[in-house]
This record gives C-alpha cells, structure tokens and sequence, in this order.
C-alpha cells in the first residue's frame, strides 16, 4: 500500500525506459490494487518542482508482453497516488514515409485493434461511457510538442496510431491495410491506456518514438528485434532528456475536458450501484458517487 507523498505527474515507460534521470527523493511504492499488481513498484520522487511516479510498462527486465500487460492496475495505481497528468513512452513502427525512424511523433488519433485486452474499469453492474473522440490529452501533448522544439527534437505533431495486439509483428498485407486508412504509425500498448486514462480523468499524451518502417517499406528490410532495439537504444537518452525539459511544465490547474470526462458519463443511478462497486472504485468515481 502507498506509503510516500503521491505524485501529480505519471510516466509510463515503454521498451527500453526503465528508469527515469534527474529524480530526488526517490521512493519505490508497492500498490496493490482491486485489479492486481501494477507491471512493477513505483517510483516516486521530484523534478524541479513536480512530484513524478514512474511505472516501466513491461516491468524491469521486460517481463509483460503488451497483451498481458496489467493495464487496469497500472492507471489504478496511479491514479490512487494523486496523478492528474500521464505522458507515455511507446516505441512504434512508422507507415509513413516522412516519419522516418528515430523520428518522434505525438499522436492525437488512435485506431484500436486489439482483442484480449480488458478495457475499462466498469464492467459490471455499472454503466459508462466516456467520450473518446478525441483520445489524447491536446494540452498535455502541446507542452510535450514545446519542449521537443526547444530541444531540436525531430517532431511531428499528429497523427494517427494503430494499436495492434502482438506480440507479432504485422503482414505486410495488414501494414499496407493500415496505410490505405490513413494511419501514420503503428504500435502495440496506447490501448487500453488511453481509455482507462479517460475513465480515470487522467490527461494521457505519448512520446512516440520510431524505431522501424514497419514492412510496408519496399527499400528497407522488414521489420525485425535486432532493427527495433537498436534504435530503441538511440532513442532513450532522448526520451530522458525531453521528459526533463516537459515535465517540470506540466504545472498548476487542469483546464481540459479530461478533468471531468466522468461527469455526464455515468448512466447507471446512483442507487442502483453496489456500496461494494463504490468503495472498489472510490479512486476512479468517488467525487461523483461518494
């Protein structure tokens, strides 16, 4: 159970990110939660200012496949610890020819094709249906954009992800499906984060780095670990660096639907939900149910 100060600002770190630079106080939290452990202890400390968890997303030694990954348990836990804001490290495959590998991308669009993931926090005796037009947070991912810049970071603001199941790799029929939708990039673990994140009225932005151009790309060889990791690796002090310069800016009031994604969402009465339900969910919906 948690026994340190909480946090306010969250990231989940994809392949490659299990730990972050330039924390003080460090902290490693076990949280348990109604729906397991999180993917690792979290790690708590500060960044000029802000207090910061870190969750690596496969656990340390990359022990969770993206199918298994406890998802609900992860933003469960986060949230539990007071964490408003959650920016995303996600290594993908690019189906573009302008976003080129080592390239970062921060989304705004994402296309779901998972399977055998569990996908919200009310899935019995409770109805919600929270908005996901638009699935990322704009304000999280605008500050995520600034601070690429000043770091001359190549970026590309927007664009649309597919979120496959794995842990294989794509068809080369699949990828050239995914262009012909108009999809940019391509990775394995956006989903069900983003949704759970909206459930939770947590803002979620993601640092999409480019490891490869998936196997639609008839010049290059197609897609494989050894090509993944490698740029994977080039692109970590990256991540560490650019996490340094945006976060101490993800500071003061929310002012994003985000915030309260759950105010007209819950359609169930509130009568009619279960006293246990509740108290399982008082992290999530307590300020509506409570």
């Amino acid at each position: 159970m948690r026994t340190a100060q909480g946090a306010t600002v969250a990231v989940i770190g994809g392949s490659g990110l299990y730990d972050m630079d330039g924390l003080t106080g460090v902290e490693f939290v076990n949280v348990d939660t109604p729906f397991g452990k999180p993917s690792d202890a979290i790690v708590l400390g500060e960044l000029e200012g802000v207090r910061v968890a870190f969750l690596p997303r496969h656990g340390r030694g990359h022990r969770f496949n993206p199918t298994h990954i406890p998802a609900r348990a992860n933003i469960y836990a986060l949230k539990s610890l007071g964490v408003e804001r959650i920016i995303s490290v996600s290594a993908v495959g690019s189906l573009k020819e302008e976003f080129a590998p080592l390239d970062l991308v921060i989304p705004n669009q994402l296309i779901d094709r998972t399977r055998l993931r569990e996908s919200t926090f009310f899935d019995t005796d409770m109805v919600v249906h929270v908005a996901m037009a638009d699935p990322f947070c704009a304000a999280t991912s605008q500050a995520v954009h600034q601070a690429a810049q000043q770091l001359d970071i190549t970026v590309h603001p927007g664009g649309t992800m597919v979120v496959m199941e794995g842990p294989a790799f794509s068809t080369r029929a699949e990828s050239f499906m995914y262009r012909s939708w108009g999809a940019d990039i391509i990775g394995m673990t956006a989903l069900p984060e983003a949704k759970l994140a909206r459930e939770a009225e947590m803002c979620y932005a993601t640092m999409a780095w480019i490891t490869d151009y998936d196997c639609w790309h008839q010049s290059s060889e197609s897609v494989t670990v050894d090509m993944v990791i490698a740029n994977l690796l080039k692109n970590v002090a990256t991540s560490k660096a650019l996490l340094r310069q945006v976060i101490p800016a993800l500071k003061g009031e929310r002012n994003c639907p985000c915030e309260s994604a759950l105010k007209d969402a819950i359609i169930t009465r509130k009568e009619e939900i279960p006293e246990d339900l509740k108290r399982k969910l008082a992290p999530v919906t307590g300020r509506y149910l409570s």
